[in-house]
This record gives C-alpha cells, sequence and structure tokens, in this order.
C-alpha cells in the first residue's frame, strides 16, 4: 500500500485542475499550466523567524511541485517594506525610534548602521538563510512596487472605486467607514509619516493625490511613491498586478469576513482579476512559549536554527506537516529525534514526498543516530579523533568523516545553545567526590553489573543488563535509584545519557574499573 499523497501534491493538483473540485464536483479536463506565480511574503520590522519560515516554505513546496509537472511557475516574495513602523518594540531605542514612528521602514535607519534601511537590517539576513534552504525565489520589494509607478493604475482604480470598496467591507465586517476614509494612505513629505495624512482628492490622469497632514502639512503629490494603499487594499491589488495565482497565508487572513475573503471580493469587483488559490496554515510555536512572536521575544531566529540542524530537516519539520495543523518547535531533545527521524526517512524510504520536498544541502545519512553523537562527543571531550574511535570501538565502521564531522559540529552547537543542563556532561577522569555518598544498595548494584559487564556489548545489550541486575537483583530498590549510581560514578551528576549507550560509549573495562572504585570508595 503506497503513502499517502503530499498535502503540497494535492494543492498542485487543484490549482492544476487535475484534482477534485472543492465542492467535490469534477475538475476540469484540460490542466491550467501558468504562467502559476506564488506568492508569500512579510513586513520586516522585527527579527525574522522559525514561525515566519512555514510561510515561504509552503510556497515553495507547491513550486517546486508544479515545476516537477512542467508549469511555468515562479515563487514571489514580497517584502512589504513600505509599511510603516507601528510602535517602539523592545529592542529599539526609544530615544532614537520614538519620533520615527509612522514612517516606512524602508526610510527609517538601520539599528545596527550595517543595513541600507531598518527594513534591510531584518530582511538581509532572512534572505541568506532562504538560500540555505534552497528555496528560488523572486524578491519584490513593496517600496519600490511604489516608488517605481508599477502601482499606480491599482491606486487609481481604488480611489475611483472607494465607496465600493467601503460597501464590501461594511458587507464583511459590519464596520461602516468614516466619511473621510480612503483606501490610500498618503505619504507626508513634510513629517514623511505614511500614516498621518487625509486623502483631500486626486487626479486619474495626473496620478496625484491632495491631501492634509496632521502635522500642518497639505498639497499635492504624485502617486508614484506618494503613499500605499490599505492593507485591505494592498492585497489583492498587488495579486492583480504582478498576476499572483497561488498564495499561502496565516490562518488571522483566513478567517471569515477576514482579509481573503475581502480580498477575493475587491480582487474581483474592482480590479476585474481571479482571487489566487488559497494556502492558510497554522502557526508555529515554540515549546513551552505559545505562538512565536518577535514582538514578545519568544522567537529563535533561522539563522540560528541553521546552525543546530541542517537546512534538510528544517525543511522537513514544516513539510511533513499539513499547511493547517500547528508545529511546535523544540529546540531541545526533540531536535535530536528529529535529526534522526530525517535520517531514517532519507535512508529506509527515499521516494517519501516529504523527504524529496526537504532536500536542499546534499545533507547524507552516516547510519549513526544523532543522539549517540552528542553522547560520543562529549565522552571524548569534545576531541574529533577520539570521537572517532570511540565509534570505532562500538561497532560503527567505515563511516563517511566528512559527513560524520559536519554533524559533530551541529551537536557542537547545540550542546552550546539548546541543550538541557542534564544532558550536558563531561566524564570525570578521576572518580568525582559525589561518588562517595553511595548508599549500600547502591554500592552493591556497582559491584554487581561491573562483574557482568563484557567487552564489546552493544549499547541496547548494556541497558537490557543494566535493568536485569536492577530490577532482578534489588526488587525492592526504585530503579532510578540505583541508576543514579552510575552517572555519579561516571560524570558525579544524579542524571545523564541513556545508560546502556553512555556505559558502551565509556567502555566495558573503564565502566567496570570506575563502578569498583566508586563501589570501594564508598563503603569507607
Amino acid at each position: 500500500m503506497g503513502l499517502p499523497p503530499h498535502w503540497a501534491d494535492e494543492a498542485a493538483d487543484r490549482i492544476l485542475g487535475t484534482g477534485p473540485a472543492p465542492d467535490g464536483g469534477l475538475a476540469p479536463a484540460a490542466p491550467r499550466m501558468g504562467p502559476h506565480r506564488i506568492s508569500t511574503g512579510i513586513s520586516p520590522s522585527v527579527p525574522i523567524h522559525v514561525g515566519n519560515l512555514r510561510e515561504t516554505l509552503t510556497g515553495d513546496a507547491v513550486a517546486r511541485v508544479l515545476r516537477e509537472r512542467g508549469a511555468d511557475v515562479r515563487l514571489e516574495f514580497v517584502a512589504d517594506d513600505f509599511d510603516p513602523l507601528r510602535r517602539v518594540y523592545p529592542f529599539l531605542d526609544a530615544r532614537v525610534y520614538e519620533p520615527l514612528i509612522g514612517r516606512p521602514l524602508s526610510e527609517i535607519p538601520c539599528p545596527c548602521g550595517e543595513h541600507a534601511s531598518y527594513a534591510d537590517h531584518f530582511l538581509r539576513p532572512y534572505l541568506e538563510t532562504l538560500k540555505e534552504l534552497a528555496i528560488d525565489l523572486h524578491l519584490e520589494r513593496g517600496s519600490e512596487m511604489y516608488k517605481s509607478g508599477r502601482m499606480n493604475k491599482a491606486i487609481v482604480r481604488a480611489l475611483e472605486e472607494r465607496d465600493r470598496i467601503a460597501a464590501i467591507l461594511q458587507d464583511l465586517t459590519g464596520r461602516k467607514a468614516e466619511p473621510d476614509w480612503s483606501p490610500f494612505n498618503p505619504l507626508c513629505p513634510a513629517c514623511k509619516r505614511i500614516s498621518a495624512a487625509k486623502v483631500l482628492g486626486f487626479s486619474g490622469p495626473e496620478e496625484t493625490v491632495s491631501y492634509a497632514c496632521a502635522c500642518g502639512s497639505s498639497g499635492t503629490i504624485p502617486m508614484t511613491g506618494g503613499g500605499k494603499l490599505t492593507w485591505r487594499v494592498d492585497w489583492p491589488a498587488r495579486w492583480w498586478v504582478l498576476g499572483v495565482t497561488v498564495e499561502p497565508f496565516g490562518k488571522d487572513h483566513a478567517s471569515r469576513g477576514g482579509s481573503y475573503d475581502s480580498g477575493v471580493r475587491i480582487v474581483r469587483e474592482v480590479f476585474g482579476y481571479e482571487p489566487p488559490f488559497p494556502i492558510p496554515y497554522e502557526w508555529i510555536g515554540l515549546k513551552g512559549m505559545g505562538d512565536m512572536s518577535s514582538s514578545k521575544g519568544n522567537v529563535v531566529s533561522v539563522a540560528d536554527a541553521l546552525q543546530v540542524v541542517p537546512p534538510d530537516v528544517l525543511r522537513y519539520m514544516v513539510l511533513r506537516t499539513k499547511p493547517m495543523k500547528a508545529i511546535t518547535f523544540d529546540p531541545g531533545l526533540p531536535l535530536l529525534s528529529l535529526i534522526d527521524e530525517y535520517d531514517d526517512a532519507e535512508a529506509k524510504n527515499r521516494d517519501d514526498r516529504s523527504i524529496a520536498l526537504s532536500r536542499a544541502s546534499g545533507w547524507k545519512t552516516v547510519g549513526v543516530p544523532f543522539k549517540h553523537l552528542v553522547v560520543v562527543l562529549q565522552i571524548a571531550g569534545f576531541d574529533l579523533p577520539r570521537a572517532f574511535e570511540i565509534l570505532k570501538q562500538n561497532g560503527y565502521h567505515g563511516l563517511d568523516r566528512e559527513a560524520v564531522t559536519s554533524r559533530f559540529a551541529y551537536a557542537t552547537r547545540w550542546l552550546e545553545r539548546f541543550a538541557p543542563e542534564d544532558i550536558k556532561f563531561a566524564l570525570a577522569r578521576e572518580l568525582p567526590p559525589e561518588a562517595r555518598s553511595l548508599d549500600g544498595p547502591q554500592r552493591e548494584f556497582l559491584r554487581r553489573l561491573a562483574a557482568r559487564l563484557a567487552p564489546g556489548a552493544t549499547g541496547e545489550e548494556v541497558h537490557a543488563l543494566v535493568y536485569e541486575v536492577a530490577k532482578g537483583e534489588f526488587p525492592e530498590v526504585p530503579p532510578p535509584r540505583l541508576f543514579e549510581a552510575i552517572y555519579l560514578a561516571l560524570v558525579g551528576r544524579p542524571r545523564g545519557p541513556r545508560a546502556g549507550s553512555f556505559i558502551a560509549f565509556v567502555g566495558a573495562e573503564f565502566a567496570k574499573k570506575r563502578f569498583l572504585e566508586a563501589a570501594e570508595a564508598a563503603s569507607r
């Protein structure tokens, strides 16, 4: 029995007209091969994080499938850098940025002084990570779209159809527009804010707007670079101007009467264009912190994530899950499991669609669980030749040293940045002082375990032996209490990695000697 269709394949079926229609009816007989423009984007006002990545990867996955099927497709990435700065975020200097609230992000100085603008400060690092993730996109900047005049025809149409747009919004939201409401926000040339001026009139043929600003300025300005459409109008206007046929977007826009619903009405009734195929998606949350939010500080940047997990695995985390199912990003131990899950799937079923759509960097499976590499690396004291020797002693032969070395680098950074404290350890070269506090059952447990340890035993064999001795010979003692003795003797802490694998990697002879030493020292 084959695997169920991947969600990106199902989306492509619908987009090309080869799959079932939404109401269950028959699909068109002839595929619609395009051109297709898949639009994704972001407002670069705050640090861009792993949660933001879902939209871009969703669009990229569908673009890859459409290309596989021979369609003419391009992934658009729209940076909404002509949006205004709405408030002073906690990471900003209020003395500098408070006076700049309301100005377009593209016209505000960079916080670090190394980028062309405030918007570029957040946008550039994200675009670099998208290259690592092998996402082929075409960048569109909102500022350039407005400053070049490409949006002028949409501005004119929106201003001409102001009353129709207001009626649509009232119909969907129940809110009546104020008498002075306009679908266009002028950019005041005096105070340079895009959020404080009102439209007094306009000329379609001349493409100009008359305005009055709260700062006291008034006059006539060109539509070219002279402001931008409000969000609910800007979005469908972009669909029309860019020829968008597919768009992923967050679940907030997909709510009844939300910006997608109003966009559908506006693009059809005002711009005479069919709305794009929608792909709404759920948020990515951060374990224990809720939905990721840069303004709240509960985020992991894409750059930081790529320091501890390869691009292929980060793609896999998103693409294996249907868009409307929430994802929780846990950079702790579950991240190690995710890497091993990807490796296993790549090794056992290379035709898995989630794997095929996740490939980005030539990541190779090596046959060693990533969890093991984290343990071995610490046992070896981060000495790579020693780490390779430990792997060899435990039956891992013929390893791709370059691929394993790359994994060791990821493991090192994970230990530095995200590893829980009880996972970090240093193998004690001498008996730790903490081992002298072992009680009678713990000392006897170590003696009996040492007597039965055999050189060359696998981690699973040692793990079974540990449980056999603990449960079979010390039925009255809770197993966790006995396991503490192992870790106190080896690392001077009551907890550590999975006991069987840990002892196997340490080596039976070393463990046996240490256990007997601990039992003897504690009995004095």
